[in-house]
């Protein structure tokens, strides 16, 4: 373990002498009701698929809704969307941009002089965008905001649960067999940050034939209900393999896709069915 130097702010070790940091405060001209994380322990499980259908999800049932590309160096939100706007300010702060249906997205590739450009960043450069995407920006009476954070453990995840007041974590993974060491770190990241996980995706669960109507398991079978009751989480969600989905992703049109696999999770953090 590295020596101790006080700063609690950027530290996930629990000690006597540690204090809890102070969260962030929004710009004077926001509002955001409620903030939940989606998170991985690995990439490529398509966390940011799952961000993007809650936050349509959220808004189709008359949530005023938010995103928070937390994924500065692979942001992806903008493109489901098909955003491609830069982020315009004032003196006040900066506005956020809005998909067609009105959900309220701010992303470091809406703020690059060319979408396809690197962010070659070390780690507190890049928590500290985070912060002034909380901070900085003007979310307007926004009643759940979605932050889709990077993969893993690191420098973001930490920063974005002790420096922004998140309600609730949803954590996205796979069917595969070192999945459940990876949804325990992440369960056990949120418990050391008093953050509780309200539910379970599994993407990429299973393949349905459209001819003979059989489930494939491809990505080898699935134990998102063992992994929920081993961790205590009572709300889980299994997305199927679905090419007209990705396409949807990747031409701009998320919002026009009709899925409701996720309309339990969105119950769960919401408290509405």
């Amino acid at each position: 373990m590295s020596e101790c130097n006080h700063d609690c702010a950027s530290c996930a070790q629990n000690c006597s002498e540690r204090e809890a940091p102070q969260k962030d405060s929004l710009n004077e001209l926001s509002s955001v009701k409620k903030v939940i994380a989606v998170i991985s322990g690995k990439g490529g499980v398509g966390k940011s698929l799952v961000t993007s259908m809650l936050a349509v999800l959220s808004q189709r049932a008359g949530n005023k809704t938010a995103i928070m590309d937390a994924d500065i160096t692979g942001p992806s939100i903008p493109k489901a969307f098909g955003v491609h706007q830069r982020l315009a300010g004032s003196e006040f702060g900066f506005f956020p941009a809005q998909s067609k249906t009105g959900i309220d997205i701010v992303s470091l590739n809406l703020l690059l002089e060319h979408e396809t450009d690197p962010v070659i960043w070390r780690g507190a450069l890049i928590a500290g965008t985070v912060k002034q995407f909380w901070t900085d920006a003007i979310w307007k009476d926004e009643d759940i905001m979605f932050i889709d954070m990077p993969p893993g453990t690191g420098d973001v995840p930490l920063t974005v649960f002790q420096s922004i007041p998140v309600d609730g974590v949803v954590i996205v993974t796979s069917p595969q067999d070192l999945v459940s060491m990876i949804v325990e770190k992440a369960v056990k990241m949120a418990d050391m940050m008093d953050i509780p996980v309200l539910a379970l995706v599994e993407n990429l669960s299973y393949f349905q034939c459209p001819d003979c109507g059989k489930k494939h398991s491809i990505f080898g079978e699935s134990h998102i209900e063992q992994i929920a009751a081993a961790h205590h989480i009572d709300c889980v969600a299994r997305l199927p393999i679905d090419p007209k989905f990705a396409a949807a992703c990747d031409k701009g049109m998320v919002e026009l896709f009709d899925n409701d696999a996720l309309l339990p999770v969105l119950e769960k953090i919401t408290g509405k069915s």
